[in-house]
């Protein structure tokens, strides 16, 4: 299946994929293995690149950009609506990719590949769109106008959990504001990363222009750390883990480049006594336990009014309890593996700190038995005692774990949503306008996160809005709104059309 499917994406002979590879995901002489989390059998080899390959990549990406910000914005979008197009023929079978390669479910796989077309939507009327604004001068006979212009080569560092998506989200915008891109992926889904750059380098090409898609793929020590430290690169964009952000803030900052983080989340989701407890059901439990718990996004905590709170349990245990684990790959399954053992053995970790500090697991708790070969964990309830607090809730671990805490009053509630270290993504469920008016505070004293829902999960996000959060989440923003303006950088500019000449704020100098 899997040789079949690398040759309808046209990769099956890319050269840096190697066929019939029998290792596994650790770096041996230059190659890495792509592993099928849901076996554990190994894919394909990926070749990784060098440093010299890097500093070829690079150069054609600085060379391609020299050329691509000369191109009008309109043309631009043009190239893109055409990747998109691209994009779209080639949806399931990229999105089955997905699935096969990171674990995911298929619906969830083909979504992510969707929303990869969604954007290069946005981003081909982006393309005329990319305005500055004009201002008055105090000086007569003058002008004075913004804008925005091209930045450079982009690298783009992205995460195993969404491989295709992420890039999108970068790429598509970037390449209407005039950049290039230098996508590192995931050693964990290189080839859904050459998948997807292959299908818009080829598009790009046809359309006569090159150097515009550029990947490197290679180990942190020999790619990630020339990358985040080269000049050459005005912004890095990376999403991952907080301590992966902190560090690649700090090596980026250190030259006086940009950063664009979008790393964890411990989200909460607040359930309100005057909620439609079906609706939240539904939203919670999908939170929860999409992507098996494994999307910055996800619901790890679950805030809910007391009143409500053990009846509420009870159908969360019973929703749980009919979710299938298995096959992403097959009908019916909603939960697929755990990325590898490492995670699994993360989440094992995390469930015996739950219970140790005083959590009761209502359900899950354990390994799945399924007889595939991959690291499978069944989703999980932790009731925390009410009025205490669990430490190990205030962690993020990248596994369906959720910590259900009970609250009196909606302040408490807004206090628990607040209380971590991240602010990615938050919720509320309640029928009472006054709640989610509370909640969404324009003062800035309800939700802290960077998105913030009304009777919707934390986990679902729609292109047409920026997204990325707030404190250890990086303060990022990517896809909708004007996230678009990280991509370029902005120029005042100012005209004298008269023939005296004259200063600001009424100084003179004769």
């Amino acid at each position: 299946m899997a040789d079949a499917l690398l040759d309808r994406l046209g990769i099956a002979d890319h050269p840096r994929i190697i066929a019939g590879y029998s290792g596994g995901p650790d770096v041996v002489d230059g190659v890495v293995g792509s592993v099928n989390p849901t076996t554990g059998a190994t894919i394909a080899g990926v070749k990784l690149d060098t440093a010299d390959s890097y500093e070829r990549i690079i150069a054609r990406a600085h060379e391609g950009f020299l050329r691509w910000r000369t191109i009008p914005g309109p043309k631009r979008g043009e190239v893109v609506r055409a990747i998109g197009d691209e994009l779209r023929a080639h949806r399931d079978d990229l999105g089955r990719l997905v699935a096969l390669e990171v674990g995911k479910i298929l619906a969830e796989g083909i979504g992510e590949v969707q929303e990869t077309v969604d954007i290069a939507d946005f981003a081909v009327g982006l393309s005329r769109q990319l305005h500055g604004i004009t201002m008055p001068s105090e000086r007569p006979l003058h002008a004075m106008r913004e804008q925005w212009l091209p930045l450079g080569p982009i690298g783009v560092i992205t995460a195993f959990n969404f491989p295709n998506a992420v890039w999108g989200w970068n790429a598509m915008l970037g390449a209407v504001c005039g950049d290039t891109m230098v996508w590192k992926p995931s050693l964990m889904a290189p080839l859904t990363a050459i998948a997807t750059n292959e299908l818009a380098r080829r598009v790009a090409e046809s359309m006569g222009h090159h150097g515009v898609f550029e990947l490197v793929i290679g180990t942190d020590d020999e790619i990630g750390e020339r990358l985040i430290a080269d000049k050459r690169l005005p912004l890095i964009s990376a999403t991952g883990s907080c301590r992966m952000g902190r560090h690649v803030a700090s090596k980026v900052a250190g030259r006086l480049g940009r950063t664009l983080l979008e790393l964890g989340g411990n989200n909460a989701t607040i359930v309100a006594p005057d909620a439609d407890l079906d609706l939240a059901l539904k939203g919670v439990v999908f939170g929860a336990v999409g992507t098996c718990g494994q999307r910055c996004t996800s619901t790890r905590r679950l805030i809910i009014h007391e009143s409500v709170a053990d009846a509420f349990c009870d159908k969360l245990v019973k929703a749980y309890e009919t979710v299938r684990i298995g096959d992403p790959l097959a009908e019916g399954t909603l939960v697929g593996p755990l990325i590898n053992e490492r995670s699994a053995e993360a989440f094992e970790a995390a469930v015996a700190a739950a219970k140790a500090q005083g959590g009761t697991i209502l359900t899950g708790g354990g390994r799945a038995e399924t007889g595939l070969g991959g690291a499978f964990v069944t989703p999980t309830v932790v009731r925390v005692p009410s009025g205490k607090s669990l430490p190990i809730a205030m962690e993020e671990t990248f596994a369906p774990i959720l910590y259900v805490m009970t609250y009196r009053d909606l302040d408490e509630a807004i206090a628990l949503n607040n209380a971590v270290d991240q602010g990615l993504s938050s919720a509320i469920f309640t029928g009472s306008v006054r709640s989610a008016e509370r909640f969404l505070d324009p003062s800035g004293a309800g939700s802290d996160c960077g998105l913030a829902y009304v009777n919707l999960g934390t986990s679902g996000a729609e292109i047409g809005g920026a997204f990325g959060g707030e404190k250890d989440t990086g303060g990022g923003r990517e896809s909708g709104s004007d996230a678009w303006k990280a991509y370029m950088r902005r120029q005042t500019c100012t005209t004298n059309f008269g023939e005296k000449f004259d200063l600001a704020q009424g100084i003179r100098f004769e």
